[in-house]
């Protein structure tokens, strides 16, 4: 990866892309500890030092840290990442996103434009949310100074519109990113939240516990591994399309193939999952004692197993849910019809696309384990280390994994891609 990005700026447009991202990612940390007005940052940072717990560190996870702190990009880009997967559903459900996604270029832009308004109120209910707790006291529990200096309705609405257009720049610089840089600019935002917060968990263990830490680099390098073979692995429907010609050139008779890949969801049943778990933990304080502290004991804490169960249930159902909405057999036969396309052995259509139901269906299986297994790792390690500076703080998270893994690898591809247009002889040797 290495020799990918040091060869990448060695050539002037891909340098200028390159050094463009890097400005944007300091750009999106500087907003991130830079805080809100009105917020009491001596207070949040003797509070945040005491404050665990499962809530807390997936917030510190897919915030990078601003979340807690209340900056002015504190949201990051969850509400976009949330936007988008809950636009990619009702494009499924609503007939009328269904016929703009097929409209092409057009149809697509006016997607992105409803996301951005989805986004926006997305980030004004997170936004209110955050700082509601703040106010009570709720968001770092057991803090007993303030963390907003004024908590009248006017500095509370300053904090929340801060939040709001801090998100809207968060998802203007992630399509510049896209536009300009190298990769996807969300994700690239997303990876560079992830990784901001991992040195500090590394750097906590290696003071409690320097044993627990070697063990735990250890079999995060293997899990490393693991992802990777997983994330790559595929199963290639072969494709034969035959001959036919059009007008006096003959078309067509060449060979491809579908690429199915075994974790087709990706890292949407994770993020999904762990949002919907969000729930139980806001409402917990509303429902009164008896059942507001029965769900605060068995689905909100990481470590009991009702949580567990119900965690993996949803990353399974998710990922079924996703893959069902994002990968349509029957179209995919059609298209392979109209364009005399084939699957070696069978019939086109029909049997063409109960035969990639099928297909999809086998593969999706152990996708979904992988998934719900992966998350379940940070859950089983913070029930088996006893250790209270490493119990909390395991790095090796599946959804962090996914998220570096993923973005990592799908960013070196890119550049990869971007070498070869510019070498026709490429660059591994």
């Amino acid at each position: 990866m290495l020799t990918v990005f040091a060869r990448a700026f060695r050539v002037p447009e891909l340098r200028k892309k390159l050094l463009f991202t890097l400005g944007v990612v300091a750009l999106f940390r500087f907003g991130q500890f830079l805080p809100s007005p009105g917020v009491n940052v001596v207070a949040i940072q003797q509070c945040m030092g005491s404050a665990r717990g499962g809530l807390f560190d997936m917030m510190q996870l897919l915030s990078g840290g601003s979340m807690l702190k209340l900056s002015v990009f504190a949201l990051g880009v969850v509400p976009y990442i949330t936007a988008s997967i809950i636009m990619q559903l009702f494009a499924v459900l609503v007939p009328r996103l269904e016929q703009l996604r097929k409209e092409g270029h057009a149809g697509q832009a006016k997607i992105t434009q409803y996301t951005r308004y989805l986004t926006v109120g997305l980030a004004t209910l997170n936004a209110t949310t955050v700082v509601a707790l703040a106010r009570t006291g709720q968001l770092l529990p057991g803090c007993s100074t303030p963390l907003l200096h004024d908590q009248s309705l006017l500095a509370v609405t300053v904090i929340v519109v801060t939040m709001v257009a801090g998100t809207c720049t968060v998802m203007w610089l992630g399509e510049l990113v896209t536009e300009r840089g190298i990769g996807n600019g969300m994700s690239i935002l997303m990876f560079t939240q992830v990784v901001a917060v991992f040195p500090s968990y590394v750097s906590t263990i290696l003071v409690v516990n320097p044993v627990a830490l070697a063990v735990m680099l250890v079999s995060g390098a293997f899990l490393v591994a693991a992802v990777v073979f997983v994330e790559q692995a595929q199963r290639r429907i072969p494709v034969q399309y035959a001959k036919r010609m059009v007008g006096r050139r003959m078309y067509g008779g060449s060979s491809t193939y579908i690429p199915l890949k075994v974790n087709q969801a990706g890292i949407v049943p994770v993020i999904f999952t762990s949002s919907l778990l969000y729930l139980p933990t806001l409402a917990a304080p509303l429902l009164g004692d008896e059942v507001g502290g029965w769900v605060a004991r068995n689905l909100t804490s990481g470590t009991h197993p009702l949580y567990m169960t119900v965690y993996v249930l949803l990353i399974v159902g998710f990922a079924y849910f996703y893959v069902s909405i994002t990968f349509n057999p029957v179209e995919i036969a059609d298209n392979m019809k109209r364009y005399g396309g084939f699957v070696p052995g069978l019939r086109p259509g029909r049997p063409t696309s109960q035969y990639l139901a099928y297909v999809l269906s086998r593969l999706t299986a152990p996708g979904a384990l992988y998934l719900g297994g992966l998350a379940l790792i940070p859950l089983v390690a913070f029930a088996v280390l006893r250790d209270p500076g490493t119990q909390q703080n395991f790095p090796f998270g599946g959804t962090s994994l996914l998220i570096m893994v993923g973005v990592g690898l799908e960013t070196v591809k890119q550049i990869e891609a971007q070498l070869q247009q510019r070498n026709y002889e490429g660059f591994l040797r």
